[in-house]
């Protein structure tokens, strides 16, 4: 038995609880009816645990207890899955910050940790609820004493055991299917595994209760009562200053529910169900840089089937003269509000309409998720559908260029895709503010040049901006520059850079078109 939670005993616990949890996730997936009967849960918290496992095992075996404390939370917060899968990274995060502190990681530190995890999980949900993981982390810390580790983790394993039997009564839903809550099975696997680690008594299985089928036989099927059914799972990471949090929890509260936004120190993870699963990631956008977006549908019946047949490109855009480049191509077009995104209902009913084979286009990284989404509910209706992951406008149309109705659907995608890939893209833009950027520290009013999303010049002057982009883009070889101009072009910035190609690139073919985009003066591709 330890005294201690000592490193060699934390990378021992990520490794056993990523494993238990594999083992006993489809039992924990069939318990799954709160907030969504959408059996998961297990699943979920499988791959959050094993995102933690695979972060500390990345570590050297002499690192220290505070780098794989932090090692474990941050992977927990990277590859967090799920409601419950956001809430156990919060928990493993609060025992981060007292157990990798520095203090010696004993009984009493434990116990402080388990308090305080109790404490931090309960704050990230918007609205708690009892009978669910937070009550069952909250009976395990209470019951958590002794002075070493061990004796501590094993009272709050049993804590939490007890109070998982105790669920079934505290929520109606529970009590109506027979079962304990399934995000709550989870955390007493993970505190089992804790326990099993100090103690040095391994179970040879973990126990998940069944559901109790003489109050619900196992094939019956009961509607999941909720006052509001939200078609949509959102969650990502978002990197943002921790006080820009508040505003954001309030304006994700407002669209819908299921809300939990965990981390800190600039990075946050955030789930929420919701209609509106463009309002969702635009509220995160507008909080900072959001990135791994999922979007998952959470209903069940199918999408209206298809009304036409055969083959056809749906593409995304924000601008009057883009979305006619886009329709002039052969494109159905969804618009979006500029800096925004669309509505997913739209998508989904534009790639229906578009044909039974459909290429999406969704030019943008933000809304690359958003099209996945759209295009798995859209299959739903049985309609071929490939998202090509377009990150600019200019790949959009550069794939849109190839794409020939009478090849194999495969192989046009392939085509399409291939040539998005080798389309280096770059824009012009504006800094409305000082900010630090790749390249350097922009002051407001400054021009940026932004290659592959990243700022890789700053100067005064656009058509010295311009030319250094376009330099840096066709170091690396290129035959065609396609120029789209914003609706604040430079007065004389075409004519520079037809100039500038005329008398260093001479070779390179340009391709000027008004796009007429709000954001940037410019976007520019290279092929």
């Amino acid at each position: 038995m330890l005294d201690i939670l000592d490193a060699p005993a934390v990378r021992r616990w990520a490794l056993l609880a990523a494993e238990a949890l594999g083992r006993t996730r489809r039992e924990i997936d069939t318990l799954n009816v709160f907030p969504v009967p959408d059996g998961d849960t297990g699943t979920n918290l499988h791959l959050t645990l094993l995102a933690a496992a695979e972060s500390v095992a990345g570590l050297p075996e002499e690192a220290p207890l505070a780098e794989v404390w932090l090692a474990l939370s941050r992977g927990a917060l990277m590859g967090a899955r799920g409601n419950s899968g956001v809430i156990v990274s919060q928990i493993l995060r609060s025992l981060a910050e007292i157990l990798g502190s520095g203090g010696r990681p004993d009984g009493p530190l434990l116990e402080e940790a388990l308090a305080y995890a109790t404490e931090l999980a309960r704050a990230a949900v918007a609205h708690p609820v009892e009978g669910t993981i937070l009550t069952v982390l909250r009976a395990a810390s209470e019951a958590a004493g002794g002075t070493s580790a061990a004796e501590v983790a094993r009272s709050a394993a049993r804590g939490a055991r007890r109070a998982l039997r105790e669920t079934t009564g505290q929520l109606d839903v529970l009590a109506e299917r027979g079962v304990v809550d399934a995000g709550a099975a989870g955390l007493c696997v993970l505190l089992d595994a804790l326990a099993a680690v100090v103690t040095e008594e391994y179970p040879e299985r973990y126990e998940i209760p069944a559901r109790d089928e003489t109050k619900y036989p196992k094939n019956a099927v009961i509607a999941y009562p909720q006052e509001k059914d939200f078609g949509y799972e959102v969650i990502y990471l978002l990197e943002t200053e921790d006080e820009r949090i508040p505003e954001l929890r309030a304006a994700l509260d407002v669209l819908g529910d299921s809300l939990v936004v965990v981390g800190g120190d600039g990075l946050w993870n955030v789930h929420v169900h919701v209609d509106d699963a463009g309002a969702a990631i635009e509220a995160g956008l507008e909080a900072g840089r959001a990135y791994r977006i999922r979007v998952t549908h959470l209903g069940t019946a199918p999408a209206p089937r298809a009304p036409h047949t055969g083959r056809g490109v749906v593409a995304v855009t924000a601008a009057d003269g883009l979305a006619a480049l886009f329709e002039e191509a052969g494109a159905a077009v969804v618009r979006r509000p500029s800096g925004g995104m669309p509505q997913l209902a739209v998508l989904v009913e534009a790639i229906l309409l578009a044909g039974d084979e459909v290429a999406v286009l969704p030019n943008e990284p933000e809304v690359l998720a958003l099209a996945e989404a759209a295009a798995a509910r859209a299959r739903d209706s049985g309609v071929k559908i490939a998202v090509i992951p377009t990150e600019a406008s200019v790949q959009g149309l550069a794939a849109l260029a190839v794409h020939d109705p009478l090849r194999h659907f495969d192989e046009d995608v392939i085509e399409m895709a291939g040539t998005a890939r080798a389309t280096r893209f770059g824009s012009l833009q504006v800094a409305a503010e000082e900010a630090m950027t790749s390249a350097g520290i922009c002051q407001p009013g400054d021009v940026l040049g932004l290659l592959e999303g990243d700022v890789v010049v700053i100067g005064s002057a656009p058509g010295g901006v311009t030319r250094d982009l376009l330099h840096r883009m066709l170091s690396g070889g290129g035959e065609l520059v396609t120029m789209i101009t914003g609706v604040d072009v430079p007065p004389g910035l075409v004519a520079e850079v037809e100039e500038e190609l005329h008398a260093r690139r001479p070779d390179v073919e340009l391709t000027v078109y008004d796009g007429g985009q709000v954001l940037y003066p410019v976007l520019l591709g290279v092929e």
